[in-house]
């Protein structure tokens, strides 16, 4: 039997070895296929070439112990071997070849044979027959790698022509296929962005932005902004967030359902003359009444599991008057208060319905452990069908200086929660541009990691007449 090698480490797990062990004893390696290792003889000759492994000791001549006669090396300098000698090209010396002698003059060098590809590497342009070679201008415009034809937008305009006419939309990648019930292209099979993965609204001096985030598949959130006036002619700005319970049967279908009907309601009591917080309480009471009627819809029994709930979002609102500002939620969505003076203290305007506000409100955690706990998110107030009970909440407020309501689902709220995190995100200039502004919260929320739908809306304190907003 050949004696095993003798190894120091597992070649698999790097575990360490005994003496006479057969099996790694960490990964079960066996150790007797280890081959053993080649004889070590690493002569090289100084003209370049390899001694096959295992050749007896000298089969190979010796290097000479002095240069080729007839090569002119350079002198020393005047100032002997040890200064600095002047400088020379590796073309002012003539070169040997492997038996020594010295090359023809003006020999250009072998041509080098094309590097093989490597195993595994994938190129993206087929083997091309001997002989062939790409036009030059081609090689000066894209890699070698990437000869490939951009498609001709004549074509594709052509091609897309037909799906438009058809009343169909075209897909975004191919610009050819017409898009399909189930949103994905039937000419290249591209699934298309949905509608609500990115939605933006400006309404007057009110402005909301919702994204889908980087780890959803789908955007849950829903708003709806708006203004209108009041019976003595004041105006009136309106917004209202929703965020659908995740856990729940079509999330996404409950906040729309909830976001419409809160938005409506409000926008037809307040013209009618209606107490704006009494307003916020019955269009609270129609959004939940909006989700009770998806339950009993075939599409949610036809999408509900048995760990799933009943169709069901959170709701937070602001109205905002000339003189008088009413929030109204249901949920963990939020409202802060941002004064236009920095210097003037912000304030959040709502308390969540969650675990970890019940434990702060009991004295049983200080906030910073409630929110730091995995169940500060679990919520104890919702609108849907198998909620509790529903006790919508509302307040009023009489600010003394012009300000900006953060109305907004805890997709932004989780990357500034307290009230001075938020005051420090939101733009100075937000009041006069509310839509850029949103947009840099929800920039704000996507830089921090964007783990859920993000959704913000921004209403100036006091109200601005129509007409009013972005520059």
């Amino acid at each position: 039997m050949s004696q095993m090698p003798q190894l120091s480490a597992c070649p698999s797990c790097e575990e360490p070895l005994e003496s006479g062990d057969r099996f790694c004893g960490a990964c079960g390696y066996d150790l007797s296929a280890v081959p053993a290792r080649p004889e070590d003889n690493p002569t090289i000759t100084m003209n370049g070439s390899v001694p096959v492994q295992g050749a007896p000791a000298g089969a190979y001549p010796e290097p000479p112990s002095a240069p080729p006669a007839g090569v002119a090396w350079p002198a020393p300098g005047p100032d002997g071997p040890g200064a600095p000698g002047a400088v020379h090209l590796p073309t002012d010396l003539p070169g040997t070849d492997s038996g020594g002698s010295a090359l023809p003059p003006n020999t250009p060098p072998p041509p080098a044979a094309p590097p093989a590809p490597a195993a595994g590497v994938r190129f993206d342009r087929p083997p091309q027959p001997d002989g062939y070679a790409a036009p030059a201008d081609v090689y000066r415009t894209q890699p070698d790698e990437y000869l490939l034809q951009a498609p001709d937008p004549r074509v594709s305009a052509e091609s897309a022509a037909p799906a438009a006419g058809a009343g169909g939309k075209v897909c975004v990648a191919c610009r050819a296929g017409r898009v399909d019930d189930d949103g994905y292209c039937e000419n290249c099979g591209h699934a298309q962005p949905r509608e609500r993965d990115h939605m933006e609204q400006e309404s007057g001096p009110v402005a909301a932005v919702s994204d889908r985030g980087l780890r959803h598949h789908r955007n849950e959130d829903a708003f709806a902004i708006g203004t209108t006036a009041l019976p003595d002619g004041s105006p009136a700005s309106v917004a209202i967030v929703c965020d659908g319970v995740s856990s729940a049967t079509r999330p996404d279908d409950a906040s729309a359902a909830a976001a419409k009907a809160a938005s409506e309601t409000l926008l037809a009591a307040l013209p009618r003359g209606a107490h704006p917080q009494q307003a916020m309480h019955d269009a609270i009471v129609a959004a939940s009444r909006a989700v009770n009627s998806l339950a009993e819809e075939p599409a949610t029994a036809r999408e509900h599991a048995p760990h799933q709930n009943a169709p069901a979002c959170t709701i937070v609102g602001a109205v905002v008057t000339s003189g008088l500002l009413i929030v109204g939620w249901v949920g963990d969505s939020r409202a802060y208060w941002v004064p236009v003076d920095r210097s003037a203290p912000p304030a959040r305007l709502t308390e969540d319905d969650s675990w970890a506000a019940q434990m702060v409100a009991a004295g049983l955690m200080s906030e910073a452990e409630a929110y730091a706990d995995e169940r500060a998110h679990a919520i104890t107030g919702w609108l849907g069908a198998d909620a509790y009970e529903l006790e919508p909440h509302t307040a009023a407020f009489k600010p003394d200086r012009p300000g900006l309501v953060v109305v907004c689902t805890d997709g932004l709220w989780n990357y500034a929660e307290a009230a001075e995190e938020m005051a420090r995100v939101v733009p100075l200039d937000a009041a006069a541009h509310p839509l850029h502004s949103a947009r840099v919260l929800v920039g704000h929320a996507l830089d921090g990691g964007g783990h859920d739908n993000v959704t913000v809306a921004l209403v100036p304190f006091p109200a601005v007449p129509q007409g009013a907003g972005s520059a």
